[in-house]
């Protein structure tokens, strides 16, 4: 059975669900040049809602795999390094763009390197509690 505590993270993350549809919408006015943006722009903003959809997914079922499996502490609290990449990475690639007509990412691009590592973290703490339940 579903712990609270892994139903309760399942239900916020879902709820985020709606914000990355609506980047959705966002992206569409971006790629019919309805916003005004260049290529890097453009091209950093259409990674930033891939990793942001995929890794809310990946999130998601890592928590649910860890959770049912009963994977103890410290892997089970480390696996959350999915969902915090999920903000961390499209974080970075959105905002280290911003501006007009940027030629290269600011030094916000750091986020990305950051989302990746706790992405790494998450994925292997996920996968090494699996293996030792």
């Amino acid at each position: 059975m579903l712990s609270a505590s892994a139903a309760q993270t399942g239900g916020i993350v879902l709820l985020t669900v709606v914000a990355i549809a609506y980047g959705g919408t966002f992206l569409l006015r971006v790629v019919t040049a309805k916003v005004p943006t260049n290529d890097l722009q453009a091209s950093f903003f259409r990674a930033g809602h891939a990793h942001a959809g995929v890794l809310v997914i990946l999130g998601l079922v890592a928590t649910l795999y860890v959770d049912l499996a009963g994977v103890s502490s410290p892997w089970r609290a480390l696996t959350s390094g999915v969902l915090l990449a999920a903000i961390l990475m499209p974080a970075g690639f959105f905002l280290s763009v911003i501006g007009r007509d940027p030629q290269r990412p600011n030094r916000l691009i750091a986020l990305v390197w950051l989302g990746a590592l706790s992405l790494t973290v998450g994925v292997v703490s996920a996968g090494v509690g699996l293996l030792t339940v």
